[in-house]
């Protein structure tokens, strides 16, 4: 039947065969409607209002993650020919992964209160067009996906280590594309020799060859930049900000005076009993079109947040990570008073976003280095990478324009005084 090809802006051409079972899987998997919706959901949700290219969505990330699963596992049936037996759950699981996502990605998981690997794993155990064609590849392969997706969990800890790990496909697939959809320099990988130092540890987990410690210090390093200068940019948190706040307010308000379409209003007010449909009927189309109605007919403090995001009209962030917890209430408190005081809604403009990033994370089934003598954790191998495991403390007064200059003289009061009492 010939093949099938995606001309993909990092990795080339992929190219799937309808011969190979497998690629005729994840082809068939590719043209179901749960599938295709990804082509409307942004991979990195509302961070295009901070970096513009950033506008990927989750259908193509889906595709590169495919692409490096199908890579990485022919590296690994080199040392043990019977992982080869797995390849269609490996290659469902990569394409599937992200199935589950709501509108506008991982901020959507914080918007609307939802895990999207357990609708991934609801999905692909439910939905027809999943279900049934991984049933008829292979009786019991559905359960066997839904479970690697939502749980991690199979029978093959290498396969499980593909899809998530401290050093997965997806990690690897994300950071390059984010870096090149937001302009940034820092996601350079060197694919080619981190899979090629990819091997199997005698217990059969996947570790690393020491040859590959360079460019997988390269990885974790890349992936602390990413966090540090896109992920967590303050503007992203402002945004994540605001439409947490908007949804917040909808659902307190309720369907008496806020309108919303039927699927919305399924998301907004009986959440815990979403079906499959009115789940997947949800995409960034639609909640972008809720937006723009609640701009325009919705009460003040819903209005206020949905046409600050709608126009690029942010709220400011000032960093507080030096400020202690009380300190750091405290001077909440006064942005407020000022926001009062200059005619504004308090509590719709001005927050506290406070969040730890732990960097690499050494935990069992972390990533080892296996040189056919001797098993290691790299955090004993490399003084970079144990670097990495410290807290890094966040945190965010997001406030509104017009009180900013009074909130910066004032932080720089307590700045000082902090400094003097350390002094001291």
């Amino acid at each position: 039947m010939g093949q099938r090809t995606y001309h993909d802006p990092l990795h080339g051409a992929i190219r799937l065969d309808h011969d190979d079972p497998a690629e005729a899987l994840a082809i068939d998997l590719i043209d179901t409607s749960p599938f295709q919706r990804l082509r409307r959901i942004r991979q990195l949700g509302p961070a295009f209002l901070t970096f513009h290219g950033a506008e990927s969505s989750r259908f193509t990330h889906s595709l590169g993650v495919l692409h490096l699963a199908r890579q990485a596992l022919q590296q690994l049936v080199l040392r043990d020919p019977s992982l080869a037996e797995h390849r269609a759950c490996l290659l469902a699981a990569a394409l599937l992964h992200d199935v589950g996502h709501g509108p506008l990605s991982h901020s959507g998981e914080e918007m609307y209160g939802m895990r999207h690997e357990a609708w991934s794993g609801r999905l692909i155990r439910e939905h027809p067009a999943l279900r049934d064609r991984l049933e008829r590849e292979r009786p019991g392969l559905a359960a066997e996906v839904a479970d690697l997706l939502e749980h991690g969990q199979h029978p093959r800890a290498a396969i499980a280590a593909l899809v998530s790990s401290q050093l997965d496909c997806d990690r690897m697939d994300y950071l390059l594309r984010d870096s090149y959809s937001t302009g940034t320099r820092y996601g350079q990988l060197d694919l080619e020799r981190i899979q090629a130092a990819l091997t199997l540890a005698p217990d059969g987990s996947l570790a690393l060859h020491p040859k590959g410690l360079l460019a997988v210090e390269h990885y974790l390093v890349v992936r602390h930049l990413m966090y540090r200068t896109v992920y967590n940019h303050r503007l992203n948190v402002v945004c994540n900000w605001l439409l947490q706040r908007l949804i917040s307010v909808a659902r307190r308000l309720g369907p008496r005076r806020v309108w919303a379409d039927r699927t919305m209003a399924r998301w907004l007010w009986e959440p815990g009993g979403l079906d499959l449909e009115s789940f997947l009927a949800n995409d960034d189309i639609r909640t972008g079109y809720h937006l723009m109605r609640w701009s325009e007919e919705g009460e003040p403090e819903l209005a206020d947040p949905c046409r600050r995001l709608l126009d690029r009209q942010l709220l400011r962030a000032v960093d507080v990570a030096d400020l202690g917890p009380v300190e750091r209430l405290e001077l909440l408190a006064e942005a407020r008073g000022l926001a009062e005081r200059a005619g504004l809604l308090a509590e719709g403009c001005c927050g506290l976003h406070q969040r730890q990033s732990l960097g690499y994370l050494a935990y069992k089934g972390g990533l080892r280095l296996w040189d056919g003598q001797r098993l290691q954790a790299l955090e004993q191998r490399s003084a970079l990478v144990r670097g990495l495991t410290e807290r890094i403390e966040m945190a965010w007064l997001i406030h509104p324009a017009e009180v900013a200059e009074a909130l910066r003289q004032r932080l720089a009061l307590r700045l000082a005084a902090a400094r003097r009492q350390e002094a001291t």
